[in-house]
């Protein structure tokens, strides 16, 4: 072995080992290793930089706009509500959950829907009275089979598939890799049905601790005409809210503190809850409700503007000792304020009545800006904006819906390549208004764009030094002679590696040991480079290969043996699968 290769075989392991054992973020590593490969003259800058041009790097960019635009108008919530219905039993909700999720994330990018999915599920779990822990690492796991299932499903399957036309000149169709996913999807839903409920413990929610923060009354509006008048509590979930709980309806003046879940909704009936800031955010996002507050509708910030921010008045604020009535906070801060908190507790009566104290803890609607714009001012000790509490524009659902359907429609077709028709989805959801131009900006996880890109330097040096035709060579002198063996020799590497680092980095690195391992005997790469492909989002053993599992390990309060438990069958089905089907779809 020449030095180049010995010296790229030393860095990939530097690499591996610093992922795993220190809390050096992954970004920081990779670009670390692409600048050794740089300046140490392993690779020129035009091989070193190839990822950041990459199709499958920059299509998964384009994505994360297309999610964001499906995002901030809501439909995804609007799917949820309708997929996930009011189902019997423990098994029957994981199958309602499963499913859909799968079918789901084969055409969004699988972490976006399951970011979106969280509060929902959290929220539809104690609406049914199943712990939030049943349903959660299945959602990850479902999420993760059914980005198998589609091209875009998973940015795994986009960087690969770079690779592939780069290297190869090999393009694959949108439901080319549908041809194992699908199968893979139902095997997995079948044992996840079956064996999750008993294999996943009941540790509550992370909500059971809403006792302990600040406590808020939101008022709300049923809209007439709006899609919850005539369903009861329970079918509009609102029985049991993720950060709070009903109290009580006024139904044109008749005070009804009695809430049963199956009392049935009525046009501008106004319903009054209690809960933690969160709880305003998450009425929001309900289609069919609006806040009570007077002047909201004359706050002059654009729906997409907004956010939740709550303030800690000071002993400068202008107006203490006035009521919220008299003191014309809208006007002077061109905010609204929602409810008022004192102490920690909630200050009964209404709203407008209300006297300001200091101390006193206001929850606001207000714009983006608000935060910085009165941060260092007197008039308040605290300024903190609540995270992701902009409110989806539910009007705009249908145009993203559609958007997203003519993209699938034109790479399911072939009538342009998916790199193209994710650019024009995106540069419809800015056009059409689904989203603006800063949200886009703001949606792109450049942290996993730059890891993505940046493996490809790794994975290159890997290919000129000659380091995978070393690492194939030895394979093959191993015995490995027959392609069937050698594939499942591929797959298994590669999961070892998604489950130590990361799905996209792993099979950055793998990719050209494979296709070396191919040329060594003498057969097709698109086996392997398909095998690379799935093994590489088949990460269930433990929350660090794949960015889902690490979604959910906090909502559900899991621990690392629960997805040992759970993970390791499904991942020795997930190869049992891929490895027999394979040859079967793209023969050696």
């Amino acid at each position: 072995m020449e030095f180049p290769a010995l010296f790229t075989l030393l860095l990939l392991v530097l690499v591996l080992a610093t992922l795993v054992c220190t809390r050096v973020s992954a970004d920081l590593v990779l670009m670390a290793a692409l600048a050794v490969l740089l300046i140490s003259g392993v690779l020129t800058p035009e091989q070193a930089l190839v990822g950041f041009s990459n199709p499958g790097v920059i299509t998964v960019a384009a994505l994360y706009v297309v999610a964001a635009g499906l995002k901030e108008t809501g439909a995804v919530q609007w799917i949820a509500r309708h997929l996930l219905g009011h189902p019997p039993t423990q098994r029957s909700a994981l199958l309602r959950l499963v499913l859909p999720t799968g079918l789901l994330s084969g055409f969004m990018n699988n972490t976006a829907v399951v970011a979106m999915f969280i509060p929902a599920v959290q929220g539809w779990a104690q609406r049914l009275g199943i712990p939030a822990s049943k349903l959660l690492l299945p959602l990850s796991y479902a999420a993760i089979l059914g980005g198998t299932c589609t091209l875009i499903g998973t940015s795994t399957n986009l960087v690969v598939d770079g690779m592939l036309q780069s290297t190869q000149g090999i393009q694959l169709g949108l439901f080319e890799l549908a041809w194992v996913g699908v199968p893979l999807l139902l095997v997995g839903t079948v044992y996840l049905v079956i064996f999750a409920d008993r294999l996943l413990p009941d540790r509550g929610d992370v909500n059971e601790a809403l006792s302990q923060v600040r406590e808020y009354g939101v008022e709300m509006e049923v809209v007439p005409g709006g899609p919850l008048v005539g369903k009861t509590i329970a079918e509009a979930g609102l029985r049991a809210l993720a950060y709070g709980y009903l109290t009580e309806i006024d139904r044109q003046g008749r005070l009804i503190t009695a809430v049963e879940p199956d009392r049935t909704l009525q046009e501008k009936d106004r319903l009054y809850f209690v809960g933690a800031p969160e709880c305003a955010s998450e009425l929001r996002r309900i289609q069919g409700l609006k806040p009570t507050a007077g002047s909201i509708h004359k706050l002059e910030v654009a729906n997409h503007q907004r956010c939740l921010v709550e303030v800690v008045l000071g002993p400068e604020f202008p107006a203490l000792g006035k009521s919220i009535r008299d003191s014309r906070f809208r006007t002077r801060f061109n905010a609204v304020i929602l409810s008022l908190s004192r102490e920690g507790r909630r200050v009964p009566g209404k709203l407008g009545d209300l006297t300001f104290r200091m101390g006193d803890t206001l929850l606001l609607e207000a714009s983006h800006q608000f935060v910085e714009q009165y941060r260092f001012r007197r008039d308040f000790l605290l300024v903190s904006a609540l995270n992701d509490s902009t409110p989806p524009d539910f009007h705009r659902a249908p145009r993203a819906l559609a958007i997203l359907a003519v993209m699938v429609l034109l790479s399911a077709t072939g009538l342009l390549p998916i790199l193209q028709a994710a650019f024009l989805a995106a540069g419809g959801m800015i056009l059409s208004g689904a989203l603006t131009a800063s949200r886009a900006r703001r949606s792109l996880d450049l942290p996993v764009l730059v890891v993505i890109a940046a493996s490809f330097a790794l994975g290159n040096a890997m290919a000129v030094t000659g380091a995978a035709q070393w690492l194939a060579g030895n394979i093959a002198d191993l015995g490995v002679a027959a392609p069937w063996l050698a594939l499942a020799l591929v797959y298994l590497a590669t999961v070892l590696f998604t489950e130590a680092i990361t799905n996209n980095a792993a099979a950055v690195l793998m990719f050209p040991v494979a296709a070396a391992l191919a040329h060594e005997l003498q057969v097709s790469v698109l086996p392997f480079a398909v095998a690379v492909m799935f093994a590489a989002s088949a990460s269930f053993v433990t929350p660090l290969g794949y960015q889902t599992n690490l979604m959910v390990y906090g909502p559900g309060r899991y621990r690392f043996m629960d997805y040992v438990r759970l993970g390791s069958v499904l991942s020795l089905l997930a190869g049992v699968v891929v490895v027999s089907l394979i040859p079967w779809i793209w023969p050696f």
